[in-house]
């Protein structure tokens, strides 16, 4: 076992340091976001003030881990996700409702967010369980088995309803992936994305002919035998049923609902309305240029065009004032992150901290991903953070405690 100061001589150096850099960045950000000029008075009253407690807080988490015994967050995984699960339930009977999602558990002024602590739960759990000895992941049902680990919490997040944060467990099927999933699985959800997006853009008739046409090519690449043929049929069948279901589904929502998914897909213009937010971020990163407007200077955020700019927003923020080259440095500081992670993850000698560390590398994308692209208009606004970027004690302390237990995982590699 490591001692205090085996822990800290041996920690990733270059994992903690690209850490610090993304926390200070975004606090100077959540900074700008909110200053006033009239107003240059320091004051903890102010997101900024409080996200800098929630960042001493947060040093103190992470100090705390590394301190630690690894033992206490390994054998009690399946503890923590079990807590985990009573507060997601919890939440839908006590929580408070923040921008119509009851998501919230306050304690006096301090609002937490559980489904933000599900995560490290979730890939704690999730990991042990995969991680155990003779685990084939290639087989079915162990597949489906360990895909329940994370769907369980998912349902209940969608439950209040936050959908992106619900988005963000699906990270854990890239983690069956690289333990022995067939690539199959994820062609078939590749798929259905597209397959999804067509059925609202394309005549309903057009389409199945579509899917006639590409599964009519591919039986006649392969050997036209029985088997085949009824592959075939099964799959066109099911393709079929598939986009009509889209069609029903997306008929079925409420009429803002569709709007802001047509606004999505370019067949309506609503600038005003659905599309506000993203319109009005894509013209603050816009406006940036190249080198940006420089710090504090952002018009569209000191006149709070951008609705959530410190929060699902912040990217807009850094686009304005910084520009293209300051998204592209944050951008590549971020990939040497991910990339750090998935180095790391791979000298791992035990498997439960390698499957943990791909959890956090897949985690940390799909946030990354998402906010970027309901950012810059590719995705769907579903209220996502940027990881250590934006404002929030919960999200802060919760990305913190995923990144630095795995930093605690990775100095046993001595041992």
């Amino acid at each position: 076992m490591n001692t205090g100061g085996n822990t800290f001589r041996n920690m990733d150096k270059p994992l903690v340091l690209i850490y610090l850099l993304l926390v200070i960045a975004g606090w100077f950000n959540i900074y700008s976001v909110v200053y006033d000029p009239e107003n240059t008075g320091f004051s903890f009253a102010t997101r900024y003030g409080k996200q800098l407690m929630f960042i001493g807080f947060a040093f103190l988490l992470g100090a705390a881990v590394l301190i630690a015994d690894i033992r206490i967050f390994m054998q009690f995984a399946y503890l923590y996700y079990g807590m985990a699960i009573v507060l997601l339930l919890a939440v839908l009977v006590l929580g408070s409702e923040i921008s119509g999602a009851r998501s919230w558990i306050k304690i006096g002024s301090l609002s937490i967010q559980p489904s933000e602590f599900a995560k490290v739960a979730t890939c704690l759990a999730f990991s042990r369980y995969v991680s155990q000895p003779a685990m084939n992941m290639k087989r079915a049902k162990n597949q489906i088995v360990a895909s329940l680990w994370f769907l369980f919490p998912m349902v209940l997040i969608l439950l209040q309803p936050d959908a992106g944060s619900a988005l963000v467990f699906v990270s854990f099927v890239l983690v069956l992936y690289r333990e022995g999933m067939s690539g199959k699985v994820l062609l078939a959800g590749l798929v259905a994305i597209v397959l999804f997006v067509a059925a609202l853009l394309v005549n309903r008739y057009i389409l199945i002919g579509i899917i006639f046409v590409a599964v009519a090519a591919l039986l006649f690449r392969n050997k036209r035998t029985f088997k085949n043929v009824s592959l075939a049929i099964l799959l066109f069948g099911i393709c079929s049923c598939y986009t009509l279901g889209v069609e029903y589904a997306f008929n079925k929502l409420s009429p803002h609902q569709q709007t802001r998914i047509n606004v999505l897909l370019g067949k309506e213009m609503d600038v005003k309305g659905a599309g506000y937010n993203v319109n009005q971020s894509k013209i603050a990163i816009g406006s940036g240029g190249l080198t940006g407007r420089g710090y504090l200077q952002g018009t569209q955020t000191k006149f709070n065009f951008v609705p959530e700019q410190s929060t699902d927003f912040i990217f807009c923020t850094l686009g304005e004032e910084w520009g293209w080259l300051g998204c592209t440095v944050f951008l590549v500081l971020y990939m040497a992150l991910l990339l750090r992670l998935l180095k790391i993850a791979e000298r791992q000698r035990n498997v439960y901290a390698r499957v943990y560390g791909y959890g956090v590398a897949c985690i940390f994308f799909v946030h990354l991903f998402v906010n970027v692209g309901m950012t810059i208009g590719l995705l769907p606004v579903i209220g996502i953070p940027l990881p250590f970027f934006s404002y929030g004690g919960s999200s802060l302390w919760a990305f913190t405690l995923l990144l630095f237990i795995f930093i605690k995982m990775d100095t046993r590699r001595y041992s």
